[in-house]
């Protein structure tokens, strides 16, 4: 038997794969700091958790409904409404099981083999390999170091076409930490507005910012009822084991989700989603602290990166990553991310695994300790000098 062709079209998350690298050689006794991985290296809420392990004393164990429970909707939709400034209610509302299946989802009920989708790149790898599993054509638009890892906004409106069936914006974003300016954002939908497109804004760092904001598209006149927007629970409250995402969109969309998800997931774990209630409606002290922490990190590991030799920063203005230029290094970037976990012992990311547009940057994940990201910058730094 072969493998169906389509599973040539799926990419891998890089992420995963240095991690399998990094810990056989923690294995072998070599130490290891994890700048790969991204998630918040914090612990969920303890009121979160408290109120999941009440749901489950209480027997919130069995199946719910596809769409989610009425109460969390409830509480994302009066979220979404409060921080977007839009009106949405619990029937925009689809809770599915992590932020990838309003990835996925709305693709399969949407794009159609001849079908153009933007994307950004470097970007999230799961973009283009769901756009090619539907048989549509990837069409990634570079964003631009010098704009704040933004769209080059003349790209953009060229890429454009009668077959453009889709466009994926990403702000706070992975992997550059970018946020995409306001004034761009309403260019793009001065752009699309009166077009046959829908736009995929995955939000899902929408809180990790620090300073401005992330501004929604959906916020737009007449952009709302073309908008999906993906955000969830895995980053605001360190909840990525918990495997709670949400969308949120117009009902007849919602409709075709539900039905995708109920032939594949069934429903999102009922005491996860209750948990949920209590992570938007509860204390936010704790996810408000992880940011303030995040920030103080940032400050501090890109200055420290833009003192190495060969690398330049620009300081992200969101999410938890640094993409720095290390064009100067003279290494292409993809030996550098390799020779500084097999030499240095720091595990980072190529910007290739992120497209093609990643190429001679590297991106770190500073959810860790300080205390390790200055022992990182270190270790890079004495590697650098052997060169």
């Amino acid at each position: 038997m072969k493998l169906a062709q389509r599973m040539n079209n799926i990419l891998v998350e890089g992420a995963f794969a240095v991690l399998v690298k990094a810990r056989a050689l923690e294995a072998q006794g070599r130490s290891i700091i994890h700048l790969e991985i991204g998630e918040p290296d914090f612990d969920t809420p303890k009121h979160v958790i408290a109120e999941a392990q009440n749901a489950l004393a209480q027997g919130w164990t069995h199946y719910g409904p596809t769409q989610g429970l009425p109460e969390l909707r409830k509480s994302i939709a009066s979220y979404v409404s409060r921080t977007r400034g839009i009106s949405v209610g619990p029937e925009h509302v689809c809770v599915v099981p992590g932020g990838k299946p309003i990835i996925f989802f709305p693709m399969m009920a949407l794009l159609e083999e001849g079908d153009e989708a933007i994307y950004p790149n470097p970007g999230f790898p799961m973009y283009e390999s769901m756009i090619q599993v539907c048989g549509a054509k990837p069409v990634p638009i570079p964003l631009v170091e010098s704009r704040g890892f933004s769209f080059d906004l003349d790209v953009f409106k060229a890429s454009l076409t009668d077959r453009t069936k889709m466009i994926v914006l990403n702000s706070p974003q992975n992997p550059t930490g970018g946020i995409i300016p306001r004034e761009d954002i309403e260019a793009i939908a001065d752009l699309i507005r009166d077009r046959d497109v829908v736009v995929l804004s995955d939000e899902i760092y929408s809180r990790l910012v620090f300073g401005e904001e992330a501004f929604s598209i959906a916020s737009l006149p007449g952009m709302l009822e073309k908008t999906i927007i993906l955000d969830g629970f895995s980053k605001t409250y360190a909840m990525t084991g918990w495997r709670m995402g949400y969308g949120v969109m117009a009902p007849w969309l919602v409709e075709a989700v539900n039905k995708l998800g109920v032939n594949s997931f069934s429903c999102t774990a009922s005491f996860t989603q209750r948990a949920g209630i209590a992570a938007i409606d509860g204390p936010q002290d704790e996810a408000d602290a992880m940011v303030a922490e995040f920030k103080r990190r940032r400050d501090v590991f890109c200055k420290g990166l833009n003192e190495l030799p060969g690398f330049r920063c620009q300081i992200p203005k969101g999410a938890f990553y640094a993409f720095p230029n290390v064009a100067g290094v003279g290494i292409p970037s993809k030996v550098l991310a390799e020779r500084l976990l097999n030499e240095a012992g720091v595990a980072c990311l190529d910007g290739t695994a992120f497209g093609q547009y990643g190429d001679g940057y590297l991106r770190f994940s500073y959810a860790n300790s300080m205390e390790n990201l200055m022992e990182a910058l270190d270790r890079i730094r004495k590697f650098l000098g052997t060169l």
